[in-house]
């Protein structure tokens, strides 16, 4: 912008206010809130919707087909049918790419009532609840489980609980498992009784060999990861943290307990489990047989982070699974059973980046 065109630009912009400033009344104008309100009313009514549509116009060149109304993050749009195709706009929509994520960003953090608040408090621009759900559960291009551009290594999963109403009023609600991953702890990919979904979505990744495949004691995490790779490109590793607060459950002797810890933290199990035995002969054996059903998952931890960079802990997916349980476990929140793959679906998007700006 030329020296010249900023001068013109203010002067537009004083003529605009005084404009304006004369058609707003003077009870909204009394605090500074007011001022903001009132002037973001003017911009959303009067000035961004035609200076939205002089750019749309310059950029397509056209104004031919049916008028839609869109409504935008700078107000309504009135756009004829060819110009919201040459700009990327499905047909039926109904609202703006923008608008429509930060929609998804609010729905994806709290209620959705709640969001419909926020999101006037934020924007000024009104969306009902019931169509930010409608949005959230027909949405598809944003949800889809991202690919990854670069191999993954590792592999976490952990699973979560969501409370599902029951189908008599009144009955007690029932808790129901998901799954949850997160891929070289960059990506996150949550699925409600589809595993085989979350599993092919894994697979469809390039993995390397050896794929590090880390899990808590859990026997359907590990079901889970036998459909992951090959056998033998699977590197299974239990978690060291959950190996620990079991080996803590045992009780007795501190100082034991510490030794204990030593010998499984450097991968020397048959000293462990020797020790436990002599040591521990009768409150040992529950850990004994978690020891024995994971031994070939148990390694020399000591090593593995520092020789090949190797995670040790299973604490990405955990946090992974709180991140998707403040949304599905808000306060009071019950869901219906073909509710939760959506919602679930928009967290993870959300987690991945994939509705920001």
């Amino acid at each position: 912008m030329t020296p010249s065109e900023k001068v013109r630009v203010q002067e537009c912009v004083q003529e605009l206010s005084e404009i304006l400033y004369r058609n707003t009344p003077l009870d909204k104008c009394q605090t500074l809130e007011d001022i903001e309100k009132s002037v973001r009313e003017h911009l959303l009514e009067s000035v961004g919707p035609k200076m939205a549509f002089f750019f749309i116009e310059q950029k397509t060149q056209t104004n031919i087909g049916k008028e839609r109304i869109i409504k935008s993050s700078v107000g309504k749009l009135r756009l004829r049918r060819r110009q919201l195709e040459k700009l990327g706009v499905e047909a039926r929509t109904r609202i703006s790419p923008l608008l429509q994520k930060c929609c998804l960003c609010l729905s994806a953090n709290e209620s959705f009532s709640q969001a419909e608040q926020d999101l006037f408090l934020l924007t000024g621009i009104k969306v009902g609840h019931s169509t930010l759900q409608r949005h959230v559960y027909t949405e598809k291009e944003h949800l889809d489980f991202p690919d990854s551009p670069i191999a993954i290594n590792e592999v976490c999963l952990d699973g979560g609980k969501v409370r599902l109403r029951t189908p008599n009023r009144g009955d007690k609600c029932e808790w129901r498992d998901y799954q949850a991953a997160r891929l070289s702890a960059v990506y996150y990919g949550a699925t409600f009784r589809r595993k085989e979904e979350l599993t092919a979505w894994i697979n469809s990744q390039v993995l390397t060999n050896p794929l590090i495949c880390l899990g808590d004691g859990h026997s359907g995490v590990w079901n889970l990861f036998s459909q992951i790779a090959s056998t033998p490109q699977r590197h299974e590793i239990l978690d060291w943290f959950h190996l620990k607060e079991n080996l803590f459950k045992v009780g007795g002797s501190l100082k034991r307990l510490r030794q204990v810890e030593t010998f499984l933290w450097q991968g020397k199990i048959e000293q462990a489990i020797t020790l436990l035995k002599q040591e521990c002969p009768k409150r040992a054996p529950k850990f004994l047989a978690y020891v024995e059903k994971h031994r070939h998952r148990l390694v020399n931890y000591e090593s593995l982070p520092t020789e090949h960079h190797i995670s040790i802990g299973s604490g990405a997916v955990e946090s992974a699974i709180k991140q998707l349980d403040r949304r599905l476990k808000i306060s009071g929140a019950q869901w219906n059973s073909n509710s939760v793959s959506p919602m679930l679906r928009l967290r993870c998007a959300y987690l991945n980046g994939q509705i920001t700006a």
